[in-house]
Protein backbone atom coordinates (compact mmCIF):
# COMPACT_ATOMS: atom_id res chain seq x y z
CA UNK A 1 0.00 0.00 0.00
CA UNK A 2 1.53 3.32 -1.14
CA UNK A 3 2.03 5.94 1.54
CA UNK A 4 0.76 9.50 1.28
CA UNK A 5 3.71 11.89 1.22
CA UNK A 6 2.02 15.21 0.38
CA UNK A 7 0.40 15.62 3.83
CA UNK A 8 1.29 14.57 7.35
CA UNK A 9 -1.84 15.47 9.32
CA UNK A 10 -5.57 15.39 8.63
CA UNK A 11 -8.76 16.24 10.49
CA UNK A 12 -11.88 14.25 9.60
CA UNK A 13 -15.08 16.03 10.61
CA UNK A 14 -17.88 13.50 11.10
CA UNK A 15 -17.68 10.06 12.65
CA UNK A 16 -20.25 8.32 10.47
CA UNK A 17 -19.65 5.66 7.84
CA UNK A 18 -17.88 7.95 5.33
CA UNK A 19 -15.81 9.73 7.95
CA UNK A 20 -14.61 6.51 9.54
CA UNK A 21 -13.77 5.03 6.13
CA UNK A 22 -11.74 8.11 5.22
CA UNK A 23 -9.99 8.26 8.60
CA UNK A 24 -9.00 4.59 8.43
CA UNK A 25 -7.86 4.79 4.79
CA UNK A 26 -5.71 7.88 5.42
CA UNK A 27 -4.19 6.44 8.60
CA UNK A 28 -3.26 3.19 6.88
CA UNK A 29 -1.29 5.25 4.36
CA UNK A 30 0.77 6.99 7.00
CA UNK A 31 -1.25 10.14 7.76
CA UNK A 32 -1.67 11.27 11.38
CA UNK A 33 -5.47 11.55 11.56
CA UNK A 34 -7.84 13.05 14.12
CA UNK A 35 -11.57 12.35 14.00
CA UNK A 36 -14.32 14.47 15.57
CA UNK A 37 -18.06 13.92 15.83
CA UNK A 38 -20.78 16.20 17.12
CA UNK A 39 -22.59 13.43 19.04
CA UNK A 40 -21.07 13.07 22.54
CA UNK A 41 -22.05 9.38 22.51
CA UNK A 42 -20.95 8.63 18.92
CA UNK A 43 -24.23 6.85 18.22
CA UNK A 44 -26.24 5.84 15.17
CA UNK A 45 -29.99 5.21 14.99
CA UNK A 46 -31.26 1.66 15.10
CA UNK A 47 -32.47 0.63 11.63
CA UNK A 48 -30.90 -2.02 9.52
CA UNK A 49 -28.94 -1.33 6.38
CA UNK A 50 -28.79 -3.18 3.07
CA UNK A 51 -25.24 -3.92 1.94
CA UNK A 52 -25.07 -4.57 -1.79
CA UNK A 53 -22.26 -6.44 -3.51
CA UNK A 54 -20.42 -3.22 -4.45
CA UNK A 55 -20.65 -2.04 -0.84
CA UNK A 56 -19.33 -5.38 0.42
CA UNK A 57 -16.46 -4.98 -2.06
CA UNK A 58 -15.59 -1.62 -0.51
CA UNK A 59 -15.72 -3.09 2.99
CA UNK A 60 -13.42 -5.88 1.87
CA UNK A 61 -10.92 -3.17 0.90
CA UNK A 62 -11.17 -1.85 4.47
CA UNK A 63 -10.54 -5.35 5.84
CA UNK A 64 -14.00 -5.59 7.44
CA UNK A 65 -15.82 -8.10 5.22
CA UNK A 66 -15.37 -11.09 7.52
CA UNK A 67 -16.75 -9.23 10.52
CA UNK A 68 -19.75 -8.03 8.53
CA UNK A 69 -20.43 -11.54 7.29
CA UNK A 70 -20.15 -12.90 10.83
CA UNK A 71 -22.46 -10.34 12.46
CA UNK A 72 -24.88 -9.60 9.62
CA UNK A 73 -26.82 -11.66 7.11
CA UNK A 74 -25.51 -12.61 3.69
CA UNK A 75 -27.55 -13.78 0.72
CA UNK A 76 -27.05 -14.36 -2.98
CA UNK A 77 -30.56 -13.54 -4.14
CA UNK A 78 -33.13 -10.75 -4.15
CA UNK A 79 -36.67 -11.13 -5.47
CA UNK A 80 -39.19 -8.68 -6.88
CA UNK A 81 -42.87 -9.14 -5.92
CA UNK A 82 -46.11 -7.36 -6.58
CA UNK A 83 -47.40 -5.74 -3.42
CA UNK A 84 -49.93 -8.57 -3.01
CA UNK A 85 -47.13 -11.13 -2.68
CA UNK A 86 -47.08 -12.40 -6.28
CA UNK A 87 -43.51 -13.14 -7.42
CA UNK A 88 -42.50 -11.09 -10.48
CA UNK A 89 -38.95 -12.32 -10.95
CA UNK A 90 -35.56 -12.81 -9.34
CA UNK A 91 -33.10 -9.95 -9.64
CA UNK A 92 -29.85 -10.74 -11.37
CA UNK A 93 -27.13 -10.00 -8.81
CA UNK A 94 -23.90 -11.49 -10.10
CA UNK A 95 -20.92 -12.16 -7.89
CA UNK A 96 -18.59 -9.26 -8.77
CA UNK A 97 -15.47 -10.65 -7.10
CA UNK A 98 -14.41 -14.16 -6.16
CA UNK A 99 -15.46 -14.94 -2.59
CA UNK A 100 -17.67 -11.84 -2.38
CA UNK A 101 -21.36 -12.31 -1.54
CA UNK A 102 -23.93 -10.75 -3.84
CA UNK A 103 -25.78 -8.83 -1.14
CA UNK A 104 -26.62 -8.75 2.54
CA UNK A 105 -27.69 -6.65 5.47
CA UNK A 106 -26.70 -5.70 8.99
CA UNK A 107 -28.05 -3.54 11.80
CA UNK A 108 -26.62 -0.03 11.64
CA UNK A 109 -25.43 0.02 15.28
CA UNK A 110 -23.55 -3.24 14.65
CA UNK A 111 -21.90 -1.87 11.50
CA UNK A 112 -21.07 1.33 13.38
CA UNK A 113 -19.41 -0.68 16.16
CA UNK A 114 -17.37 -2.71 13.65
CA UNK A 115 -16.10 0.48 12.00
CA UNK A 116 -15.38 2.11 15.36
CA UNK A 117 -13.23 -0.91 16.16
CA UNK A 118 -11.27 -0.32 12.96
CA UNK A 119 -10.68 3.32 13.90
CA UNK A 120 -9.53 2.39 17.40
CA UNK A 121 -7.23 -0.35 16.09
CA UNK A 122 -5.36 2.34 14.13
CA UNK A 123 -4.97 4.52 17.27
CA UNK A 124 -6.84 7.41 15.67
CA UNK A 125 -7.68 10.03 18.32
CA UNK A 126 -11.43 10.66 18.52
CA UNK A 127 -13.00 13.78 20.04
CA UNK A 128 -16.74 13.76 20.65
CA UNK A 129 -19.35 16.46 21.19
CA UNK A 130 -17.47 18.92 19.00
CA UNK A 131 -17.57 20.29 15.46
CA UNK A 132 -15.85 23.11 13.55
CA UNK A 133 -16.89 26.76 13.60
CA UNK A 134 -14.19 28.31 11.38
CA UNK A 135 -11.82 27.06 8.68
CA UNK A 136 -9.04 29.14 7.12
CA UNK A 137 -6.88 27.91 4.23
CA UNK A 138 -3.47 29.48 4.91
CA UNK A 139 0.14 28.72 3.96
CA UNK A 140 -0.46 25.16 2.77
CA UNK A 141 -2.68 24.11 5.63
CA UNK A 142 -6.00 24.76 7.37
CA UNK A 143 -6.40 26.68 10.63
CA UNK A 144 -9.39 25.26 12.50
CA UNK A 145 -11.52 26.69 15.29
CA UNK A 146 -13.61 24.10 17.14
CA UNK A 147 -16.97 24.59 18.79
CA UNK A 148 -15.42 24.13 22.24
CA UNK A 149 -13.11 27.11 21.66
CA UNK A 150 -9.95 25.11 20.96
CA UNK A 151 -7.94 25.48 17.76
CA UNK A 152 -5.76 23.33 15.55
CA UNK A 153 -3.87 23.27 12.29
CA UNK A 154 -3.92 20.45 9.74
CA UNK A 155 -2.55 19.71 6.29
CA UNK A 156 -6.02 18.52 5.22
CA UNK A 157 -9.58 18.81 6.53
CA UNK A 158 -12.15 16.24 5.36
CA UNK A 159 -15.81 17.20 5.73
CA UNK A 160 -17.82 14.01 6.16
CA UNK A 161 -20.33 15.57 8.52
CA UNK A 162 -23.66 14.47 7.03
CA UNK A 163 -26.18 16.02 4.67
CA UNK A 164 -26.30 19.01 7.04
CA UNK A 165 -22.52 19.52 6.76
CA UNK A 166 -21.05 22.39 8.74
CA UNK A 167 -17.84 22.13 6.71
CA UNK A 168 -19.81 22.60 3.47
CA UNK A 169 -21.64 25.57 4.94
CA UNK A 170 -18.38 27.28 5.97
CA UNK A 171 -16.09 26.54 3.04
CA UNK A 172 -18.25 25.87 -0.04
CA UNK A 173 -20.55 28.84 -0.71
CA UNK A 174 -21.31 27.62 -4.25
CA UNK A 175 -23.17 24.61 -2.84
CA UNK A 176 -26.74 24.47 -1.52
CA UNK A 177 -28.58 22.27 0.99
CA UNK A 178 -29.98 18.96 -0.20
CA UNK A 179 -33.50 19.22 -1.61
CA UNK A 180 -36.64 17.21 -0.75
CA UNK A 181 -37.58 14.52 -3.28
CA UNK A 182 -41.27 14.36 -2.39
CA UNK A 183 -41.04 10.99 -0.71
CA UNK A 184 -40.62 9.86 2.88
CA UNK A 185 -39.13 6.63 4.16
CA UNK A 186 -40.62 4.39 6.85
CA UNK A 187 -38.44 1.80 8.57
CA UNK A 188 -39.19 -0.95 11.04
CA UNK A 189 -36.75 -3.39 12.65
CA UNK A 190 -38.19 -6.62 14.01
CA UNK A 191 -37.95 -10.40 13.93
CA UNK A 192 -37.63 -12.22 10.63
CA UNK A 193 -40.72 -13.47 8.73
CA UNK A 194 -40.51 -17.28 8.62
CA UNK A 195 -40.72 -17.55 4.80
CA UNK A 196 -38.13 -14.88 3.98
CA UNK A 197 -35.11 -16.37 2.18
CA UNK A 198 -33.35 -13.29 0.78
CA UNK A 199 -33.85 -9.64 -0.04
CA UNK A 200 -37.35 -8.73 -1.20
CA UNK A 201 -38.81 -5.75 -3.14
CA UNK A 202 -42.54 -5.02 -3.38
CA UNK A 203 -43.69 -2.78 -6.24
CA UNK A 204 -46.97 -1.94 -8.00
CA UNK A 205 -48.44 -0.04 -5.04
CA UNK A 206 -48.45 3.68 -4.27
CA UNK A 207 -46.06 2.80 -1.44
CA UNK A 208 -43.22 0.49 -2.56
CA UNK A 209 -41.47 -1.52 0.12
CA UNK A 210 -38.49 -3.78 0.65
CA UNK A 211 -37.13 -6.16 3.28
CA UNK A 212 -33.54 -6.98 4.18
CA UNK A 213 -32.32 -9.66 6.58
CA UNK A 214 -29.86 -8.19 9.07
CA UNK A 215 -29.02 -11.32 11.09
CA UNK A 216 -30.26 -14.92 11.18
CA UNK A 217 -33.38 -13.85 13.09
CA UNK A 218 -33.92 -10.12 12.40
CA UNK A 219 -34.88 -7.88 9.47
CA UNK A 220 -35.68 -4.33 8.65
CA UNK A 221 -38.40 -3.25 6.26
CA UNK A 222 -38.56 0.09 4.45
CA UNK A 223 -41.56 1.67 2.78
CA UNK A 224 -41.61 4.80 0.63
CA UNK A 225 -44.63 7.11 0.75
CA UNK A 226 -45.49 10.53 -0.60
CA UNK A 227 -44.26 13.01 1.98
CA UNK A 228 -46.81 15.38 3.47
CA UNK A 229 -45.52 18.36 5.43
CA UNK A 230 -46.80 18.67 9.00
CA UNK A 231 -46.06 20.85 11.99
CA UNK A 232 -45.36 18.13 14.56
CA UNK A 233 -43.42 14.86 14.63
CA UNK A 234 -45.29 11.59 15.03
CA UNK A 235 -45.04 9.97 18.44
CA UNK A 236 -44.44 6.22 18.85
CA UNK A 237 -48.14 5.33 18.89
CA UNK A 238 -48.88 7.29 15.72
CA UNK A 239 -45.87 5.73 13.98
CA UNK A 240 -47.11 2.25 14.87
CA UNK A 241 -50.75 2.80 13.89
CA UNK A 242 -49.90 4.63 10.66
CA UNK A 243 -47.38 2.07 9.40
CA UNK A 244 -49.75 -0.79 10.20
CA UNK A 245 -52.45 0.94 8.15
CA UNK A 246 -50.06 1.64 5.27
CA UNK A 247 -49.45 -2.11 5.03
CA UNK A 248 -53.14 -3.04 4.81
CA UNK A 249 -53.03 -3.92 1.08
CA UNK A 250 -49.85 -6.00 1.22
CA UNK A 251 -49.41 -9.76 1.08
CA UNK A 252 -46.24 -11.82 1.39
CA UNK A 253 -43.68 -10.82 4.00
CA UNK A 254 -44.99 -7.24 4.42
CA UNK A 255 -48.39 -8.69 5.25
CA UNK A 256 -46.78 -10.94 7.84
CA UNK A 257 -44.97 -7.91 9.29
CA UNK A 258 -48.26 -5.99 9.51
CA UNK A 259 -49.90 -8.84 11.41
CA UNK A 260 -46.97 -9.47 13.76
CA UNK A 261 -45.42 -6.04 14.41
CA UNK A 262 -45.58 -4.81 18.01
CA UNK A 263 -45.17 -1.50 19.77
CA UNK A 264 -41.80 -2.68 21.03
CA UNK A 265 -40.39 -2.81 17.49
CA UNK A 266 -38.26 0.13 16.35
CA UNK A 267 -40.16 2.33 13.87
CA UNK A 268 -38.89 5.48 12.20
CA UNK A 269 -40.05 7.92 9.53
CA UNK A 270 -38.14 10.69 7.78
CA UNK A 271 -38.56 12.76 4.60
CA UNK A 272 -36.06 12.05 1.84
CA UNK A 273 -33.62 14.59 0.45
CA UNK A 274 -30.90 14.32 -2.19
CA UNK A 275 -28.13 16.45 -3.65
CA UNK A 276 -25.37 16.04 -6.17
CA UNK A 277 -23.24 19.02 -5.29
CA UNK A 278 -21.43 20.83 -8.12
CA UNK A 279 -17.67 20.88 -8.29
CA UNK A 280 -15.22 21.69 -7.08
CA UNK A 281 -15.54 19.34 -4.12
CA UNK A 282 -12.39 20.81 -2.61
CA UNK A 283 -11.36 24.30 -1.58
CA UNK A 284 -7.65 24.58 -0.93
CA UNK A 285 -6.91 21.90 1.66
CA UNK A 286 -10.59 21.30 2.56
CA UNK A 287 -12.52 18.47 0.86
CA UNK A 288 -15.98 16.92 1.15
CA UNK A 289 -17.22 13.33 0.89
CA UNK A 290 -20.28 11.23 1.67
CA UNK A 291 -23.67 12.83 2.27
CA UNK A 292 -21.99 16.21 2.64
CA UNK A 293 -21.44 16.26 -1.12
CA UNK A 294 -23.28 13.30 -2.71
CA UNK A 295 -26.43 12.63 -0.67
CA UNK A 296 -28.73 10.03 -2.18
CA UNK A 297 -32.02 8.32 -1.36
CA UNK A 298 -32.32 4.65 -0.30
CA UNK A 299 -33.69 3.35 -3.62
CA UNK A 300 -30.41 1.65 -4.60
CA UNK A 301 -29.24 0.94 -1.04
CA UNK A 302 -25.97 2.64 -1.96
CA UNK A 303 -25.57 5.72 0.23
CA UNK A 304 -23.26 3.96 2.67
CA UNK A 305 -21.39 2.21 -0.12
CA UNK A 306 -20.76 5.48 -1.95
CA UNK A 307 -19.41 7.05 1.24
CA UNK A 308 -17.04 4.15 1.94
CA UNK A 309 -15.83 4.16 -1.66
CA UNK A 310 -15.18 7.90 -1.47
CA UNK A 311 -13.12 7.52 1.70
CA UNK A 312 -11.00 4.83 0.05
CA UNK A 313 -10.57 6.72 -3.24
CA UNK A 314 -9.58 9.94 -1.44
CA UNK A 315 -6.65 8.16 0.22
CA UNK A 316 -5.69 6.32 -2.98
CA UNK A 317 -5.55 9.49 -5.06
CA UNK A 318 -3.58 11.41 -2.45
CA UNK A 319 -1.08 8.54 -2.39
CA UNK A 320 -0.87 8.48 -6.19
CA UNK A 321 -0.38 12.23 -6.73
CA UNK A 322 2.73 14.33 -6.20
CA UNK A 323 0.84 17.20 -4.58
CA UNK A 324 -2.36 17.70 -2.62
CA UNK A 325 -4.28 19.61 -5.30
CA UNK A 326 -3.63 16.91 -7.89
CA UNK A 327 -4.72 14.26 -5.40
CA UNK A 328 -7.96 16.06 -4.56
CA UNK A 329 -8.70 16.64 -8.23
CA UNK A 330 -8.07 12.97 -8.95
CA UNK A 331 -10.47 12.02 -6.14
CA UNK A 332 -13.20 14.26 -7.55
CA UNK A 333 -12.66 13.01 -11.10
CA UNK A 334 -12.98 9.37 -10.05
CA UNK A 335 -16.06 9.91 -7.90
CA UNK A 336 -18.16 12.55 -9.64
CA UNK A 337 -19.84 10.61 -12.45
CA UNK A 338 -20.36 7.45 -10.40
CA UNK A 339 -22.02 9.38 -7.58
CA UNK A 340 -24.06 11.44 -10.04
CA UNK A 341 -25.40 8.28 -11.68
CA UNK A 342 -26.41 6.76 -8.35
CA UNK A 343 -28.22 9.90 -7.22
CA UNK A 344 -29.98 10.53 -10.53
CA UNK A 345 -31.07 6.89 -10.80
CA UNK A 346 -32.33 6.88 -7.23
CA UNK A 347 -34.28 10.11 -7.64
CA UNK A 348 -35.68 8.85 -10.96
CA UNK A 349 -36.94 5.68 -9.29
CA UNK A 350 -38.62 7.81 -6.65
CA UNK A 351 -40.31 9.98 -9.25
CA UNK A 352 -41.51 6.92 -11.17
CA UNK A 353 -43.04 5.63 -7.97
CA UNK A 354 -44.74 8.96 -7.29
CA UNK A 355 -46.05 8.87 -10.88
CA UNK A 356 -47.45 5.32 -10.40
CA UNK A 357 -45.21 3.85 -13.11
CA UNK A 358 -45.47 0.15 -13.91
CA UNK A 359 -43.49 -2.31 -11.79
CA UNK A 360 -41.51 -3.36 -14.86
CA UNK A 361 -40.37 0.21 -15.56
CA UNK A 362 -39.14 0.75 -11.99
CA UNK A 363 -37.43 -2.66 -11.97
CA UNK A 364 -35.64 -1.88 -15.25
CA UNK A 365 -34.10 1.28 -13.76
CA UNK A 366 -33.15 -0.66 -10.61
CA UNK A 367 -31.41 -3.47 -12.50
CA UNK A 368 -29.59 -1.09 -14.85
CA UNK A 369 -28.28 0.95 -11.92
CA UNK A 370 -27.21 -2.14 -9.97
CA UNK A 371 -25.33 -3.38 -13.03
CA UNK A 372 -23.49 -0.05 -13.28
CA UNK A 373 -22.61 -0.17 -9.59
CA UNK A 374 -20.87 -3.51 -10.13
CA UNK A 375 -18.20 -1.77 -12.23
CA UNK A 376 -14.88 -1.04 -10.48
CA UNK A 377 -14.72 2.20 -8.52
Amino acid sequence: MDRITSIETALVVGGGIGGMAAAASLAERGVSVELIDLDPQWRVYGAGITITGPTLRAYRRLGLLDQIKAEGAITNCSRVFRYDGTLVHDLEEPIIEEGLPATGGIMRPVLHRIMQGKVRSLDIPVRLGVTVTALDNRDGGVDVVFSDGTTGRYDLVVGADSVFSRVREIAFPHMAPAQPTGQGCWRISMRKPPELKGGEFYFGHDNPAGITACSPDSIYMWMLTRHEERETFMDEEELFVTLKDLLKDFGGSPGWIRDNMTRDDWINYRPLVAAMQPGPWFNGRIVLLGDAVHATTPHLASGAGMAVESGIVLAEELARADDVTAGLRGYQDRRFERCRYVIESSVRMGQLQLDHAATEEVTKVLESALDCLNAPF
